[in-house]
């Protein structure tokens, strides 16, 4: 098990995993709700095997991240991923990795790159549709039956679930989510562990009831969340993988978003992959990553 090492940003102890340190290309890969850095770990073993630097941190409110104030807001919200991804990015002294997210880390990735230009030189964004952090999005019926989630949470009932039964509801996510059958016990163990850290209830609940106008986000994203909506165009190059039998964001969801990417798109379906496909496919998911990045300017 490779173990977690820690660095400090202006609000977080950020937890991290880290293979191949000695590596001359970087990426960093982050994991999405409800999920764990470990998710990646088959990825990042082929990306070092490669030569890469990998480093997998634990979002805000997972595994050992925590707040550095007890009085900072516990905010999930989106832009507060990006900024996040950033701090981390400059505590580090990274320049120009390879972004990879799934899910929550995908809009993280994402988001970074619209809050800074130039942070990365390639993205990977899995199961996520760029452009859908807008509460005021039209929203397909079928999407919004998928979201069953999102209201749930947003009533008295979700909130308990959430606080009370972390591993009960999030078990049925990964049950619903993707075919069945297609992990371990001890893997959904393990990734709900990070699911034990005393900010995740609340980062959770904050996350998606503000993503959709339930509540306020804190002020000290405001002007982050007022250039990420609408969802800015990004010049670098971007690869979306997305599951063919996610359904949680359907595959529809990612379609038709070439015109917010000026440095190149490419948007791959994976025939017979969930919602998790870094857990479900992850030599398929290494495969076009590494393809992907083939061509570009080595990063530190």
């Amino acid at each position: 098990m490779t173990a977690y090492a820690t660095l400090r940003t202006p609000r977080l102890e950020i937890a991290y995993l880290e293979w191949n340190p000695g590596g001359e290309r970087v990426a960093v890969l982050l994991h999405g709700w409800p999920d764990s850095p470990e998710c990646w770990r088959p990825v990042a073993q082929r990306l070092a095997a490669e030569g890469y630097r990998v480093l997998c941190p634990a979002l805000r409110g997972f595994g050992p991240t925590r707040f550095l104030d007890a009085a900072t807001p516990r905010s999930g919200e989106l832009a507060a991923l990006g900024r996040d991804l950033l701090d981390f990015i400059a505590a580090l002294g990274l320049r120009r990795p390879l972004l990879v997210g799934h899910d929550w880390g995908a809009r993280a990735a994402a988001n970074a790159c619209g809050l800074q230009p130039g942070v990365a030189s390639h993205l990977a964004l899995l199961s996520v549709g760029y452009g859908t952090n807008d509460p005021a999005q039209a929203l397909p019926l079928p999407q919004a039956r998928n979201y069953w989630y999102h209201w749930f949470m947003a009533t008295p009932r979700g909130a308990a679930a959430v606080r009370e039964e972390a591993r009960a509801f999030t078990r049925y996510l990964w049950d619903t989510w993707s075919p069945s059958g297609w992990y371990r016990p001890d893997e959904f163990d393990e990734a709900a562990r990070a699911f034990d850290n005393p900010d995740w209830p609340a980062v959770v609940l904050h996350s998606y009831r503000q993503r959709w106008g339930f509540e306020a986000g804190d002020p000290a994203y405001a002007e982050d969340s007022a250039r990420l909506v609408p969802a800015p165009t990004l010049a670098l190059p971007t690869l979306v993988l997305h599951g063919g039998a996610d359904t949680c964001n359907l595959p529809a969801t990612s379609e038709g978003r070439e015109h917010y990417f000026t440095g190149g798109y490419e948007r791959r379906v994976l025939d017979g992959v969930g919602h998790f496909p870094q857990r479900e496919a992850p030599q398929a998911v290494a495969a076009a990553l590494l393809k992907f990045h083939a061509d570009g300017p080595a990063a530190r």
